[in-house]
Order: structure tokens, then sequence, then C-alpha cells
């Protein structure tokens, strides 16, 4: 039950704060700059009204992940220290001698409370408005990068993840039949793993031959575990408790496995938008997105600033509100001249790897070009796949012809609009607006190493959002602070 906004009840004691906690407190600013109650406004419909237990305030609550992101500290260290720290207690709108909440309560409450709910466009949203009632944000530039976060769960060898479970599958039918190990494949004992999932696939034919047999329940239980680490095997090449982290990649020679958040950010250095997606989705066909949001919060766009991998044919012809060409200070890359697709089915550019990245995520392992510059004609780059793992794709139908020896994806060279592109990268105004980019890597070092950002706390996705709404949402109001 939740019946309404909670404050500070004050005691005698409550006068205390006045004398330990200072003006220039971040905590007794961040309280006497923000009205906190769009909070309790926007998670009013998941509590109930008038059944049930009395519910802590969830403006408390969200002040408690507020604590635990400008700190960088864990959920039960967050509330220990709430329990003797006057300025969290103040923060909190605790008297000083009230009791904290259980640190579990904190987990119940981003998985019950703040679970689907548009958190992190709230929050930037919340920040930008502010910055522009106080005519802190000046500029009608937005510059865009991706940052990547490291998932909290390392992958696993998805080979030794499929011998462990086909041999769990193994131990499960001898306990039941021994004399079925006369009926079983021949162990796969190379390192390739297409090898090892056509064995995988041959062990539950047969077993699945035998229907007395493989409805036994200790049976049919790791039959169905290892059919379902063969698909996930087959279709991301990686196994992890985090299923929806993903492999991207830095360089054409070195991963990560995790998230990207995929950035907006003001002149001023105020985070405008942003966009969190899996690890190997490219830069360049987000920046709709961060533009669109951008606007929305009130940034009116004339500029964006961004690398090479922002200068797509979609990305050149965006209009702002008015409908006036929007000024892409980002640096032509022949390899992206297909750009941005509407389809999630395309290929999209990896800029740090300068390579394509196929629909299944794989990366392109060698490029070709092809013409010559000097007869007129179009050059074309070519890139080629490992046509191995295209064999065995998910998502190989109207994409990968059987039988074939090669899968390649070609991209043309030249356009008139990147001939356009060309002349306006001479300019004075470009050349001045591309030293304005600096500032969002300075950013992304913030979010990571003075907030946390470089690794999720929690699995999945809609976690990493919420880490990233409330990361996001503190760089902004410390930057706030500083004008």
């Amino acid at each position: 039950m939740l019946v309404s906004q909670q404050k500070i009840q004050f005691s005698e004691f409550s006068r205390l704060y006045d004398l330990i906690i200072p003006k220039d407190n971040l905590l007794r600013r961040i309280n006497e700059l923000i009205d906190f109650g769009f909070i309790y406004d926007e998670l009013l419909d998941k509590y109930c009204l008038d059944n049930g237990r009395l519910a802590e305030s969830p403006v408390r609550m969200f002040k408690y992940l507020l604590l635990k992101t400008i700190f960088t500290i864990s959920d039960v260290d967050v509330v220990e220290r709430s329990r003797y720290d006057m300025s969290f207690k103040y923060f909190l709108e605790m008297s000083p001698e009230d009791d904290v909440i259980n640190a579990s309560s904190l987990t119940k409450f981003r998985k019950l409370r703040l679970k689907d709910m548009d958190l992190l466009n709230l929050l930037i949203g919340k920040t930008v408005s502010l910055a522009l009632e106080r005519g802190i944000i000046k500029s009608k530039s937005i510059i865009v990068d991706a940052t990547h976060s490291l998932s909290r769960s390392n992958p696993y060898s998805p080979l030794e993840v499929l011998r462990q479970r086909s041999k769990l599958l193994r131990k499960a039918v001898y306990l039941m039949d021994d004399d079925f190990k006369n009926q079983m494949p021949e162990k796969n004992d190379s390192n390739d793993i297409l090898k090892e999932i056509e064995y995988c696939k041959e062990l539950q034919k047969r077993i699945e031959s035998d229907s007395t047999l493989s409805e036994i329940p200790a049976v049919k239980e790791k039959l169905n575990l290892l059919k379902e680490t063969v698909e996930d095997t087959q279709e991301h090449y990686t196994i992890s408790k985090d299923m929806d982290a993903r492999i991207g990649h830095k360089t054409a020679d070195s991963s990560f496995f995790g998230y990207k958040t995929h950035l907006a950010m003001s002149e001023e250095r105020i985070i405008t938008a942003a966009i969190v997606t899996s690890g190997e989705k490219g830069d360049g066909p987000e920046l709709p997105g961060l533009l669109k949001l951008s606007q929305d919060n009130g940034m009116e766009v004339e500029t964006i600033i961004g690398d090479s991998a922002y200068s797509g044919k979609e990305n050149l012809s965006l209009k702002d509100s008015n409908g006036e060409k929007i000024k892409i200070v980002a640096r032509l890359n022949p390899s992206i001249t297909q750009g941005f697709r509407k389809d999630e089915d395309k290929f999209d550019y990896n800029k740090d790897a300068g390579m394509f990245v196929c629909p299944a995520g794989h990366l392109a392992v060698r490029k070709a070009r092809q013409g010559k510059k000097e007869d007129g004609t179009n050059q074309v780059d070519t890139y080629y796949f490992d046509v191995e793992k295209c064999k065995i794709c998910p998502l190989r139908e109207n994409c990968y012809k059987p039988g074939a020896k090669t899968k390649s994806y070609s991209v043309s060279i030249k356009s008139d609009l990147h001939k356009e592109q060309m002349d306006f990268q001479e300019t004075n105004y470009y050349k001045e607006q591309a030293g304005h980019r600096y500032k969002i890597e300075a950013k992304n070092s913030e979010l990571k190493n003075v907030h946390g950002y470089g690794r999720a706390d929690s699995y999945g996705i809609e976690n990493m959002k919420m880490q990233g709404a409330i990361a996001i949402f503190v760089v902004n109001l410390k930057r706030i602070f500083k004008f």
C-alpha cells in the first residue's frame, strides 16, 4: 500500500542537518535543485493504494539507487552507510533517528517497480529540461558517440559447454540403460565447433529414436538442455548467463562481450539522449533515434558532430524540425557509403574494426577493393565472411546460397551526397565544429571510471538501461552544478 509521497518527518534531532551538512554538499544541492515528485507520479500505478503492507516511498527507494551510482557502492553498503552518514539520511528525507531499509528491498524495487518503465529517457529528459530552463544549453549542436560496457558474465567457450552437456546426457542415459553405449555416435575429438555441433545433433537423434528412454524425466531434462545449447551456439557462437549481451568489436583484432550505449551530448556536455543496444550493433544506425530523442527533450539541433561511423547516406540526409538539412560533422569513410538500413536484417558497418557485420553479428574476415579511380567508374569494396559460419547460421535463408564457397557483401564508394560532404569537410565551420568531438570521449571516461559504467551491474539489457539511466542522470546533475 502506498499512501502518499514521504517527506522528512521532523524530530527534535532534525536541526542537526543544518549544523552538520554544508551548504555546498552535493546531496544537499541535488535536493534543493530537483523536486523528485515526478518519480512518485511515474510509479504510482505500480503500487496498490488501499491494500497490503505500507510500502517504502518510491522516491526514497530511487534516491538509494542514486546514492549507489554517485558513490559507486553496493546495495548492502549504501544501506549500511545511510544508517550513520547524516548527508545520506538528509538526502533520503529521513529523520536522524529513523531506521534504514533491508538491502534486498533495492533489488525488489528495481525488478518490480522500475520494470517496463522508460527510466532512461525520463531521467535524461528531466535533466535536459533543467539545463534549458536555466539557460545552460545554448548551442544547437549535439556530439554523438558510443561507449561499451562489459557484461557482468563472461562468455564461456561453446565447445566446452557442448561437451559438458553432452556428457551429462550420456551419463543420464547410461544410468537407465548401460547397453545403449553401443548405439552412441563416435565422439568428436577435434576442436572444430561445427563438428561438435554435428555430433550433438546426432546424439540427440539417436536418443530420441528410443521413445521410452527419451521420455524418462532425468534423460529428457538433459536432452532438452543440450538442444537449447546447440541452438544458442548456432545463433550466437557464445554461451553466457547474460542472454542479451553480444560480442562487439573495438578493433579488427579485439572484441568485448556486453552492451553499447549510444550517446548524444550538447556542446555544454549535457547528455541529451541515449540508446542502449547489445554489443554487436553499429553506431551509425542509431543516429536518427538519438536526434529524435534529443529534439523531443527540447534540443534544437542544426549540427551533429561525430566520427566516420555516422557519415552514411541516410544520416547525411537527416533534417531538423524545420525541414532544413542538418550539418553532419563526420569525416567520410568510403566503406560506409551504404549507410543506415531501416531493416534489421541488413549489414552494419563497424568503424572500429573497419569491417561490416552481418545480421547474425559476425564480422567480415577480409576486404578487397575493385575498380580504378582513373577510369571514371565507381569503385567497390567487397567484404568477405567466414563461409563455415554461414553454412549453419539460422539467418542463412535468402542470405547464403547453399553450396557457395564464399559469402561477400559489396559497397559502392562514390555518391553525389558524399561529394557534397567532401566539400563541406574543407570549410572552416566543419573544422571548428570537429574540435568539439573530444568532449564526448571525456564524458564516456567519466561514466566508466567514476560511476562504474564500464561493466554491467546485473544481467539483461533492461537492467543495463536502468544502470545507464541513473549514471547519466548523475553526471548531468553534476554538470549542471558546475554552471
